[in-house]
């Protein structure tokens, strides 16, 4: 039986120090504990804070977009060889893996993904992930890592997502870490505080938002932090950080790559009869729609919304977003057919 894919995710404020260098004192302990779990999973690690590396090296740094995907070029390289260098230590070797949301999106990119890492295994490689910042067409500040940790958690199938905080783990009213969640509900999403790092993308909110999504495909997730002895083992083991419980997901490798939305094109807003056919294991039918926002082509993923905004499916069309209102009312028009639609 294959070893369980384990996905460890740092942010940017978690390995770096307060001018935004990185932290090697930090890295070297990922290194080392990640070292005595190299023989029992696959590991992938997505890390953040190649900005931080190489903003230094920017003239007059003020925070652009250019400048930071300058930095991104700069840091990039100079990160890696700092994990090397530590990996390098346990007689590890590592590699860079800069992702584009179009990887996830288009399945047979996506495979060729999923083999390079396999190779990558094969050979007691670990991948180091992060998003490609130089050419993303997406503006860094809506880029989250997070995110990107999720969508190979989910594509992949990994076992647990570990994702490394400052805070140590969700906390609770009174600031103590909330140990175990099974669900995250309205109760566990208002003890989020809105406010993030000044160094990174992403907040609790980003966090809780992408676990939910890892749990539903039965992921284990637990978020924790590198501030204590031993701290990414005692997570693991739950003896620290907070565990949100996997739910139950018997879906196909293809549905949970389908499933993590990958790159969503658009979405569509159906009413209460439409959401029921489509909970029932039915496909969705033109007359259901109440409207589409975005531009998409045949065979994009989609998010489907039920009439409170609320996303509860994501699906691969059989139309594009022009022709649904030429067709939505024709009978038995199909738009998204059960097999290609995935409740999340």
């Amino acid at each position: 039986m294959s070893k369980p894919i384990l996905v460890v995710k740092f942010g940017t404020a978690s390995i770096t120090k307060q001018n935004g260098e990185p932290n090697e004192r930090i890295i070297l302990e990922i290194a080392r504990q990640l070292a005595t779990l190299h023989e029992q999973y696959r590991i992938v690690i997505i890390s953040s804070g190649a900005v931080g590396a190489g903003k230094h090296f920017i003239k007059d740094y003020h925070g652009t977009i250019n400048q930071r995907k300058a930095a991104a070029a700069v840091g990039n390289p100079l990160l890696l060889a700092i994990y090397a260098k530590y990996f390098a230590a346990y007689g590890i070797s590592v590699g860079q893996s800069l992702c584009e949301r179009q990887h996830f999106a288009n399945r047979e990119q996506f495979l060729q993904l999923k083999n390079t890492y396999e190779e990558l295994w094969k050979n007691g490689i670990i991948p180091i992930a992060n998003e490609n910042d130089v050419v993303s067409d997406r503006e860094l500040k809506f880029s989250d890592n997070d995110e990107l940790a999720t969508l190979i958690a989910t594509g992949f199938g990994a076992e647990t997502m570990l994702i490394c905080t400052q805070s140590g783990g969700l906390l609770n009213r009174e600031k103590q870490i909330v140990n175990e969640v099974s669900e995250i509900n309205d109760e566990i999403l208002q003890l989020v505080d809105s406010s993030k790092s000044s160094l990174g993308t992403g907040g609790m909110a980003s966090k809780l938002t992408f676990t939910k999504l890892a749990t539903r495909m039965g992921i284990r997730v637990i978020i924790f932090g590198m501030n204590q002895p031993e701290g990414l083992l005692k997570a693991l083991s739950g003896e620290s950080g907070s565990t949100f419980l996997p739910q139950t997901a018997n879906l196909s490798a293809r549905n949970k790559w389908l499933g993590s939305g990958g790159l969503t094109a658009g979405n569509i807003t159906i009413d209460a009869g439409a959401k029921k056919a489509v909970l029932n294991r039915n496909s969705l039918l033109s007359v259901g729609i109440l409207h589409a926002e975005g531009e998409f082509e045949s065979g994009e993923i989609i998010e489907l919304k039920d009439e409170n905004g609320a996303i509860f499916a994501v699906a691969r069309t059989r139309c594009s977003s022009a022709d649904i209102p030429l067709r939505d009312k024709i009978q038995g028009f199909v738009v998204a057919h059960a097999n290609d639609i995935v409740v999340v």
